[in-house]
């Protein structure tokens, strides 16, 4: 039996540079930064005093009082994510069968927004005071099961947890789940909020962030020999994936083909990648060669590119590994680079753009990228953005744990 071909049909996202896909989209097309200094506490007293914020959403725009007290900000995020991506692939219109539609949602961290307001609740006024909603709040699976219940989903439903990796991990089981005849449409993403206190002042002890606080826009510099740390970012991204001939029936728009998926474990530190490359190389290659794409056909990565010290060495050394003379001829960029590091929805807003690359004929720059680390001397698409004939793309998703996660896209051909 053929195995059943999956598309994206629809996309949804809220970042540091605006509630939009497209939005989104754009502002990285011309190079933009949404880093700046923290406005969501005081600041102050942190070594790291800057992030990428979602300033454009206005939680009372977005949802009702009464509502928005239920939800933590991961969910809100994730919500306004799907809602857009439905929209945007109109398959609510076609009235699919709710059985077979699923929703899965990756998050590094979930309701820590939720945690840091109960606890002190708890330390202020006592348990008795502590909030009902505090649970269905916070728990990680609540943006997925949010989802369902405002749309009516009842496909498979669950949650990811591999901290960077985690949006990867939702798209690749979403992939699998269609594959494997479970679902005909899966909603599949990834939403983080933990621009908060107790997160910022807990990577800031790991020493993981930039401290380049009087140049926020310039603070985050992926394979640059002047980086000195990832920048934090929330926000959420959000893709519909559709079995092929489903999608063919209704008409729909296809952006793209999610053709195959990796996923592999460094088993060696729980915040340092393995310097080798070796579990990196294993998951692109389980990617490629599990949606049948020739290797020389690749023409653009959606890096990880944190801008921390190994991370974008290794990531470079596994890209020379893989795919040896051709990692020259490659297009390589770091969306981190202008939204800073949106830890469990990193690879959904990283396959958000990789799917509008392969459809659009355009790939965004590598902001900051003034000096190159000699040992990363690949093209990063440095400065401007490339219009340029996108066959094939990864996207790389590389996460505390030695969690390493690779999604494989192509442009659709009947």
């Amino acid at each position: 039996m053929a195995k059943r071909r999956v598309v994206v049909t629809g996309v949804g996202a809220i970042t540091p540079l605006g509630v939009g896909a497209e939005t989104t989209f754009e502002r990285l097309l011309r190079g933009e930064s949404g880093i700046a200094p923290i406005t969501a506490f005081d600041a102050t007293a942190f070594a790291t005093r800057i992030a990428g914020e979602c300033r454009d959403y206005k939680v009372e725009v977005a949802f009702p009082k009464v509502e928005s007290k239920k939800l933590d900000r991961f969910t809100q995020f994730a919500l306004l994510a799907a809602d857009e991506a439905l929209k945007d692939s109109g398959i609510k219109d076609s009235k699919p069968d709710p059985t077979r539609v699923g929703v899965v949602i990756g998050s590094g961290i979930g309701g820590i927004n939720e945690l840091e307001a109960q606890d002190k609740v708890l330390l202020d006024r006592g348990p008795d005071r502590i909030t009902p909603f505090f649970i269905p709040k916070m728990m990680m699976n609540a943006a997925a099961g949010q989802i369902s219940i405002y749309h009516g989903f009842e496909g498979p439903n669950f949650a990811t947890a591999s901290a960077c990796a985690s949006a990867s991990h939702a798209l690749g089981m979403a992939l699998r789940t269609i594959q494997h005849d479970e679902a005909d449409v899966m909603i599949a993403g990834g939403s983080e909020a933990t621009i908060t206190p107790l997160a910022i002042g807990g990577f800031c002890a790991l020493k993981a962030m930039s401290r380049r606080n009087a140049d926020p826009a310039g603070a985050s510099r992926p394979f640059d020999r002047d980086r000195d740390g990832f920048v934090m970012g929330e926000g959420a991204a959000v893709v519909v994936l559709e079995e092929l001939d489903h999608a063919r029936r209704r008409g729909a728009r296809i952006l793209a083909e999610l053709a195959g998926f990796g996923t592999t474990a460094d088993a060696h530190h729980i915040t340092a990648p393995k310097e080798d490359g070796a579990g990196p190389v294993r998951a692109m290659r389980l990617a490629l060669t599990d949606g049948a794409i020739d290797f020389e056909t690749v023409d653009y990565v959606n890096a990880h590119g944190t801008s921390t010290e190994y991370n974008d060495v290794v990531e470079t050394k596994a890209l020379k590994l893989l795919f040896g003379d051709h990692a020259r001829k490659l297009a390589i960029s770091s969306t981190k680079s202008m939204i800073g590091h949106l830890l469990g929805a990193a690879g959904a807003i990283g396959a958000v753009v990789s799917a509008l690359s392969v459809a659009r004929g355009v790939v965004h720059p590598t902001r900051n990228l003034d000096h190159p680390d000699p040992q990363c001397d690949l093209d990063y698409v440095p400065r401007e953005a490339r219009e340029m004939r996108v066959r094939a793309a990864i996207c790389n998703a590389l996460g505390f744990g030695g969690h390493n996660a690779c999604l494989a896209f192509r442009a659709f051909a009947p």
